[in-house]
């Protein structure tokens, strides 16, 4: 991902605000309402019958940590997103089969939440490289499929 140094300060200081499990949990839950067809993967995690069962069911919060985290580790290499996230494309790929097109999506979730949780503080540039690091991310993880 290619940021300016201005961008990547930008991006890494308001991720040290983040609450990973808030945030991740509230970014997949919202993928799973938002494009039900996504639920197919999450099968395993029970009761996704409606808005209320997915925003407060403990697995999704608890993935939705464990996303984050994994992004939270491409932050730290975004130079090399590729490798970062090859184990991770490879799994999603050849034994998931999660269609990759998911993965833009999670990521304008968090791009939703970020805005909903930091307001004002997340100005249009500071989306804007957001929505850079999320589109690299997804390339990564889509990566296996080409």
């Amino acid at each position: 991902v290619h940021l300016t140094a201005e961008e990547k300060d930008a991006v890494l200081g308001l991720w040290g605000k983040v609450n990973v499990q808030e945030v991740g949990g509230e970014a997949l839950g919202r993928l799973l309402v938002v494009y039900p067809w996504t639920q197919r993967f999450f099968e395993s995690f029970g009761d996704l019958s409606s808005a209320d069962a997915v925003m407060n069911n403990p697995k999704v919060k608890a993935h939705g940590k464990k996303v984050l985290d994994s992004f939270a580790d491409g932050l730290k290499h975004l130079d090399n997103l590729k490798g970062t996230f090859a184990a991770l494309s490879e799994l999603h790929c050849d034994q998931l089969h999660v269609d990759p097109e998911n993965f833009r999506l999670l990521g304008n979730e968090l791009v939703v939440v970020l805005a909903r949780t930091f307001g004002k503080e997340f100005t249009p540039e500071l989306q804007a490289a957001y929505q850079k690091v999320v589109a690299g991310v997804a390339n990564a993880l889509a990566h296996r499929y080409h």
